[in-house]
């Protein structure tokens, strides 16, 4: 019998089947992203595509009418901190604030009208401080405190503005800002972000499941602390609506090694939805706190040891990680976000002769985008990061911004692009990525740099893990059901595209038919 999912049928994150128990789908009446539009029915099973074609027998497998919708394959987020993006859905949002005051007064209201008498630390995330009129201080927030430590983490990640109360409680006692910048920033977010795990993982499930309401089958999640465990864990737990590739970083290599895992496994206990991911190192800071490394001065910074930027690693000590690492069977993903950066880690892949990825590459020179090329490295890039940075960018790199998230000059030297969101930097959402990508503007403003803007079906195909736009037999049945074609809707329609339903391995993880 014809029937359209309902809500019964609709897993949630404690009740869906493991992947390989998914029922066999027959979709009729279905049109593929990329094709002619001619309706078609596509058969699944085994959480495989095993047939495309017209009057498909059903046999055994149950059918499901699309009236017509469109199929394209599931989106991947290929650069995620994914805890991180969980734990920020629950905070104080500073993003909308102009200036340090601003941000205090949001911080503030929160405190007079909805702390918890008993909350012993208020976290609060998103500002932008690059163009800030005032400087941010822990003097600032003192006033407002009523003794609770608070901490405001940059939308980067990348620095961590505490009251005093803050800094006695991460070791920082007496820090003459109170802006704490890249490690003593990640280590102190490690202390401040820490949450049971039964907490975690319900926020994690249902970030997880907001994904798949986008149409999201799979991220790479790149959190800064190895989550190998806890994933099998939340999939164990039934949190099993994404599949996560799980990165590494030089403090991890070591045990991910003794374990004897490689990039691309499969994680014993993980379902088939957890496999180990890159290996990823950060060589640099970010555009936001001044610290991306650059071969020009930073404007107002010249002639301090800032001056350029943040390098965290020298070229050797950079190559000796990525050999050990790829010899291990690991594929590097590099940080780098200022040109220099960028060139020091082309450097060192060009010594290991290695594949591997570029994660970012903000600012590159024509030269830089010509090497990676030829060593067929991968640009893991964010489009959404243009949108907010583009006036820092234009204030900070001025008379290089032709150089500055250069999609299209990536895409036509031959690089491969993958489209992530480095959540929570940009929203865990792959039609914002993309429409950022197409359009190069956000809430009406003139494109920038319009010439790096890419086409619709190149943006669609760098958000499918490499399947392209349109669904394959012998693919896995990780696939999206959209109303209308994503390839010839308008730009600005794009950032909310509506998602019908989301498949992974063959079962659905959301319908909203």
């Amino acid at each position: 019998m014809t029937r359209k999912p309902t809500p019964m049928h609709k897993p949630t994150p404690t009740t869906a089947p493991p992947a390989a128990d998914a029922p066999d789908l027959l979709l009729r009446n279905v049109r593929l992203v990329g094709r002619d539009g001619a309706a078609t029915d596509v058969l699944l099973e085994d959480g495989i595509v095993s047939a495309i074609s017209e009057g498909i027998s059903p046999g055994g497998a149950e059918v499901v009418d699309l009236d017509g919708r469109w199929l394209a394959p599931g989106l991947w987020d290929n650069h995620v901190h994914f805890d991180q993006w969980s734990l920020v859905r629950q905070r104080v949002d500073v993003s909308r604030a102009v200036s340090a005051r601003e941000a205090v007064e949001i911080v503030a209201t929160r405190i007079r009208q909805h702390l918890p008498a008993d909350q012993d630390l208020l976290v609060a995330y998103g500002y932008r401080d690059a163009l800030w009129p005032d400087r941010p201080t822990a003097a600032l927030l003192d006033p407002i405190s009523e003794g609770v430590p608070i901490a405001l983490i940059s939308a980067d990640l990348h620095a961590v503005w505490m009251n005093t109360a803050a800094l006695d409680l991460v070791g920082h006692a007496g820090h003459p800002t109170g802006v704490l910048r890249e490690q003593r920033a990640f280590d102190a977010s490690a202390i401040i972000t820490a949450v049971d795990d039964s907490r975690m993982d319900l926020w994690a499930g249902e970030a997880a499941a907001a994904a798949a309401a986008r149409g999201v089958v799979g991220v790479v999640d790149l959190e800064m602390t190895l989550g190998l465990d806890r994933w099998v864990r939340r999939v164990g737990g039934g949190v099993d609506s994404l599949r996560i590739r799980v990165g590494a970083y030089p403090n991890h290599l070591d045990d991910v090694i003794a374990r004897g895992h490689r990039s691309g496994e499969d994680i014993p206990g993980g379902r088939g939805l957890v496999t180990m991911g890159p290996f990823k190192i950060i060589t640099d800071g970010s555009l936001g706190t001044r610290t991306a490394y650059c071969h020009d001065p930073y404007p107002g910074l010249e002639g301090t040891p800032g001056a350029f930027g943040l390098s965290t690693f020298t070229i050797d000590e950079l190559t000796d990680h990525l050999g050990r690492a790829s010899r291990a069977g690991f594929v590097p993903a590099v940080h780098a976000i200022g040109d220099r950066a960028l060139d020091d880690a082309l450097t060192a892949f060009e010594a290991v002769g290695c594949g591997g990825g570029i994660e970012h590459a903000q600012l590159a020179t024509p030269r830089a985008i010509s090497r990676m090329a030829v060593l067929g490295l991968v640009a893991s890039v964010q489009p959404e990061h243009a949108m907010d940075d583009r006036d820092t960018a234009d204030l900070y790199w001025a008379g290089r911004t032709a150089g500055a998230f250069a999609f299209e000059s990536l895409l036509a030297a031959g690089v491969t692009l993958r489209l992530g969101s480095d959540a929570p930097v940009a929203p865990l959402d792959p039609w914002v990525a993309i429409a950022a990508a197409v359009s190069r503007s956000r809430g009406g403003r003139k494109p920038w740099h319009p010439e790096q803007r890419v086409l619709a079906s190149a943006a669609l195909a760098a958000s499918t893990d490499g399947r392209g736009t349109t669904p394959v037999v012998d693919a896995p049945a990780d696939l999206v059901v959209l109303d209308a074609d994503p390839l010839t809707a308008p730009s600005d329609a794009l950032r909310t595209f509506p998602v019908a339903a989301t498949l992974l391995g063959g079962r659905f993880t959301h319908v909203a038919l």
